[in-house]
């Protein structure tokens, strides 16, 4: 058996004895953003959720993260190191791949911190918008015991209908610790500054 129909057969293996269902379609090619995001769990079981659908996601992880033990592992479930201090290389790097026609999905957790803030970083907007790549809207739901991927679509420019979208989507979506979820929304909204224009690292 190949690595990737192994990797595929032993997520549904996991998942299902867990408990957990995935559900949804996604995309060959994107920009994936996962909420809500409060726990490491999170990321154990968007890791999964790309192998049971036999894709590799490229999950956007600080910088800092790749310094310690979970270094190696990081890299080898192809995550990709953000220097949040300066972020514009990594995104004008990934913007490149992003040309042409090849499979590419990037996932972002737009909340930027396991605890409860008030506004979503805009990069997954801004790289959607360059790129012309969708937005892809992925979700975990503990109660139901839910993961997988919601609706696609290109954002608009408009951003405060854009994120009314979003905002409609997560609205009942539960994490492992709810209270720290950052309800969605960008701080371009409440200056009325275009996101394709901001700091991906805002």
């Amino acid at each position: 058996m190949s690595r990737p129909r192994l990797r595929r057969t032993l997520a549904r293996l996991v998942l299902r004895a867990a408990g957990w269902r995935t559900v949804g379609e996604v995309p060959e090619r994107g920009v994936l953003v996962g909420a809500p995001h409060t726990s490491n769990w999170d990321w154990v079981l968007t890791l999964l959720l790309g192998w049971s659908y036999g894709i590799r996601i490229g999950l956007l992880v600080k910088v800092e993260l790749f310094r310690g033990p979970l270094g190696p592992l990081l890299r080898a479930t192809g995550a990709i190191p953000l220097d949040r201090a300066n972020p514009r290389a990594t995104v004008d790097d990934l913007l490149r791949q992003a040309q042409g026609e090849a499979p590419f999905l990037l996932g972002i957790a737009a909340e930027g911190t396991r605890s409860r803030g008030e506004y979503w970083k805009s990069g997954f907007y801004r790289i959607a918008r360059e790129s012309g790549l969708p937005i892809t809207l992925a979700f975990l739901d503990v109660p139901s015991r839910t993961v997988g991927w919601g609706p696609t679509f290109h954002p608009t420019g408009d951003v405060r209908a854009d994120m009314d979208r979003v905002r409609a989507f997560y609205a009942d979506k539960r994490g492992f610790k709810p209270a720290a979820f950052t309800p969605p929304r960008l701080r371009e909204e409440d200056r009325a500054e275009p996101a394709d224009r901001a700091d991906p690292a805002d």
